[in-house]
């Protein structure tokens, strides 16, 4: 650290002093002394209590070889002070490290499609399933033309693929990408921690000299503010509309073009996935795709059919800001639309409703969901973490699907207009195929509208 431990426990007034102002007691205030260190979670109060400022508390000498354990040459730090060592892959990071929210993903397959999710913006996967990277990597199979997330934490280190379609190993798609990971961690430990605590904030250091600046990397987590409040829509949304009519991937040919369109859909890119277009492609629809800044007027004056609000990342009421506006324009309309994911909760917005930051979220391709309607349950891929307060919802909005793991809002209904919407991605990409009836709803819509 720039200042001694006895030099902040001095300017506190001494160790009942610092005990008391920092909530801890005086043998721990001794430890701090014995490790020469402060834990993180105190800084707050420290730089309250005194002129002291985070940069006299972040900056610190690097970790020694001594610090480091044998073998290893990466690093998951997390905002609370722990590291958590592994073995880097991928692309080594520069200065300062990529710092994100450590999530779970809980799906067995689809890597490289959750990777390229744009939804996983600002965050670090730790996959839960230990084989990842065994099927390699392909052109094909990315939802987007970059990876969205920040890191990836894995178990067993990556292997060489065996797959008939793969064309890449993920090693060397990782290094073209230039993102970072980090194999050889216990993951189900991880995992537990996420569950129980609540998704932390942390930093994934893979540098290339390996050398770790540890207090560095720890305030740098510490620092972050959060996915609270982002708006992360604009980082990953197109910069101009586009056209699409590619279909969904099928055996044998893979894809093909939708040449004979029914409908004519706008789709809002708040973080869209690929294959949320093939699928609508393929259910007959010209899909001209709009920036998530679009207003109603760059909606309206291509004079769609329906209007569809995708996926995206980040605080739902950030990017409110601009997406409500637009979508209660449709809306008024009379357009039918179609939300899921970030465009369920921008939808729920527009709608009168709130949303709220969960602690640990939902992402995977496991997901039971309930269909209050049919009472059907559907095995769901969902990546979200806020959602719909469903009591905050306006009488003429019903829910029409909850979750099965803690009851959360999944899906919402208009009684006095044509729309509708689910938390998760009925696209399946990666996940089962049982939401994919919702895209015949939409069609029946705006069939019903014609």
């Amino acid at each position: 650290m720039a200042v001694s431990v006895d030099f902040i426990i001095d300017r506190l007034g001494g160790a009942d002093a610092a005990a008391r102002l920092t909530g801890v007691g005086t043998e721990a205030v001794r430890k701090w002394r014995q490790a020469n260190a402060v834990p993180t979670r105190h800084w707050a109060a420290i730089i309250a209590a005194t002129d002291l400022t985070l940069a006299d508390l972040r900056s610190g000498p690097a970790a020694t070889a001594d610090d480091v354990p044998a073998g290893a040459t990466a690093a998951l730090v997390l905002a609370d002070g722990t590291v958590v060592w592994g073995r880097g892959f991928g692309a080594h990071t520069a200065r300062p490290a990529p710092v994100g929210e450590v999530c779970f993903n809980t799906g067995m397959s689809g890597y490289q499609e959750t990777l390229t999710d744009p939804s996983y913006a600002g965050q670090i996967i730790t996959f839960t399933f230990p084989h990842i990277g065994n099927v390699g990597t392909n052109a094909e199979d990315i939802e987007a033309q970059r990876i969205a997330a920040r890191g990836l934490v894995v178990k067993q280190d990556v292997t060489e693929p065996s797959n008939w379609r793969a064309v890449q190993h993920l090693d060397a798609w990782l290094r073209g990408h230039g993102t970072a990971g980090v194999a050889g961690v216990d993951t189900r430990a991880l995992t537990a921690r996420i569950r129980d605590g609540g998704a932390p904030n942390g930093v994934l250091a893979f540098p290339a000299d390996g050398r770790f600046d540890l207090a560095a990397l720890r305030a740098e987590a510490a620092a972050w503010p959060g996915l609270e409040g982002m708006d992360l829509a604009r980082e990953v949304t197109c910069r101009q509309a586009y056209e699409w009519d590619e279909t969904r991937w099928s055996w044998p040919d893979g894809t093909s073009r939708q040449t004979t369109p029914r409908h004519h859909v706008v789709a809002v890119d708040y973080g869209a996935k690929r294959n949320i277009l093939r699928c609508l492609a393929s259910a007959g629809c010209r899909v001209s795709v709009v920036p998530a800044t679009a207003t109603v007027d760059d909606i309206l004056r291509r004079a769609p059919d329906g209007v569809f609000l995708s996926n995206g990342p980040g605080d739902p009421a950030a990017t409110a800001e601009y997406a409500v506006p637009a979508i209660r324009g449709v809306l008024d309309a009379g357009v039918p639309v179609f939300g899921i994911c970030l465009g369920h909760q921008l939808l729920a917005l527009a709608l009168g409703a709130r949303t709220f930051k969960m602690e640990r979220g939902h992402r995977g391709a496991n997901q039971p969901v309930k269909d209050l309607s049919t009472g059907k349950v559907e095995i769901t891929s969902q990546n979200h973490g806020f959602a719909v307060d469903p009591a905050t919802l306006p009488g003429t909005v019903q829910v029409t699907h909850v979750s099965l793991f803690d009851g959360s809002n999944e899906g919402l209904a208009c009684t006095d207009r044509p729309a509708f919407s689910v938390q998760y991605h009925p696209e399946a990409s990666p996940g089962p195929a049982d939401s994919h009836y919702l895209f015949g709803r939409f069609i029946g819509m705006m069939e019903g509208r014609a």
